[in-house]
């Protein structure tokens, strides 16, 4: 079954088709500055090179009609008609209460997707129209939604209640969901795969660290607690985003720069994080250049950025009664061997050791770092979102046209 992957932003379609008979990756790329005069489509080709294709003004409904117009090009296409695409998967980021697993989609569920706008407005508006393009473009093809916050949807209360009035909870749905939820489905089952282990009694702690970063308790291969809230700007310092913040000190600022929602929104969402402290990058390979060249300011900024992780992977240690893996993923989590080191070395009370000399040639792959008397296994494990996805899409199709 050939399964098209799309992950929709407000200016942009993020595409993989792959054929989940062999889980390998047919095609992939995307469409960028989608309502700009110079959008354009991005993909790479069968040899592994990259190609660019100027699109110029298009919308949403423009830019799957391009995908799909390279899919099938003669040239650099990889199938010959539009009937080759059995059904698409659709990287939805929020589900609310609403959805605890990946759904077909269907009017009612759009409907339920589009009552989640309050809580995602930069996302699920952009996820729907997504849907919507889908349809105009291939009528009736079977549509799945896979939901970023549904993988958390097993906290318990005690982890996704904040301690605000009752009333805004029922009320207002006001709660940790998290996010990333996908990513940490997916890498907390490879790496039983990969250790040779059951999920079942195992304690694990995934690191989804990159420009945006969560950590996610895994207990029993589910999801007991996670760093991002309500909204992705809890928790870990991201690239851009300020992650855990005292409320009080949003509210002197507020009030001294007369900010109004939207300024308090920017601030935090888009001049935090590494970029804020740094005033440099957010990106972490010019962190480490401008740190090389003696930038006070960067290196506060990484160091931030690492304990961060460190204070996070101790609180869920701790709330399971210890860890047995730790799992390396994202950006940075797959390819930083420096921030690995870092976030590592202070937790050898903990029992965690890994080999400092191995972890520094790991960069993107499958790996177990930590030593062999290590009483915690440390591993590296490439998240592949789209991959689950299509697993899913797969499974929920198969069982709807039974």
């Amino acid at each position: 079954m050939k399964i098209l992957v799309l992950n929709c932003g407000s200016s942009s379609v993020k595409y993989k088709l792959i054929d989940t008979d062999n889980d390998k990756t047919m095609a992939e790329g995307g469409v960028e500055k989608i309502g700009l005069p110079d959008a354009f489509l991005k993909f790479k080709k069968a040899d592994g090179s990259k190609q660019i294709q100027p699109l110029g003004l298009i919308d949403h409904k423009g830019a799957v009609e391009a995908i799909l117009a390279n899919l099938t090009d003669p040239e650099v296409g990889c199938i010959k008609s539009y009937s080759e695409i059995d059904a698409v998967g659709h990287r939805v980021v929020h589900g609310a209460e609403k959805f605890n697993k990946s759904v077909l989609i269907t009017d009612e569920v759009l409907d339920q997707v589009k009552e989640c706008y309050d809580l995602a407005p930069l996302h699920n508006p952009a996820n729907v129209t997504g849907i919507e393009a889908i349809e105009a473009v291939l009528p009736g093809i079977k549509q799945v939604a896979v939901f970023d916050t549904a993988f958390h949807q097993t906290m318990p209360a005690k982890s996704f209640m904040y301690a605000l009035p009752y009333k805004y909870y029922a009320n207002d749905g006001v709660r940790r969901y998290g996010f990333h939820g996908t990513s940490h489905r997916y890498v907390s089952a490879r790496v039983c795969e990969f250790l040779g282990i059951k999920p079942e009694g195992t304690r694990i702690i995934t690191c989804h660290v990159g420009n945006g970063g969560s950590i996610t308790a895994v207990l029993d291969g589910k999801s007991l607690d996670t760093s991002m809230g309500l909204t992705p700007t809890e928790g870990l310092m991201m690239g851009t985003r300020v992650g855990d913040v005292d409320p009080g000190a949003l509210a002197y600022l507020i009030k001294k720069y007369n900010w109004s929602a939207d300024d308090l929104q920017r601030v935090i969402n888009k001049e935090s994080g590494l970029i804020g402290v740094s005033e440099t990058s957010s990106d972490m390979r010019e962190i480490d250049a401008a740190i090389a060249d003696g930038n006070e300011k960067a290196r506060i900024a990484l160091e931030m950025y690492e304990q961060r992780i460190i204070k996070y992977i101790g609180s869920y240690a701790a709330e399971m009664g210890g860890v047995d893996i730790i799992v390396f993923t994202g950006g940075v989590g797959e390819n930083q061997a420096g921030v690995r080191a870092n976030v590592c070395r202070p937790l050898a009370f903990m029992g965690v050791e890994i080999d400092e000399a191995f972890n520094a040639t790991v960069h993107g792959d499958e790996a177990l770092i930590s030593t062999p008397a290590s009483r915690v296994k440390v591993c590296v494990i490439p998240t592949d979102e789209e991959l689950m996805i299509a697993r899913d899409t797969r499974s929920i199709v198969e069982n709807a046209n039974k």
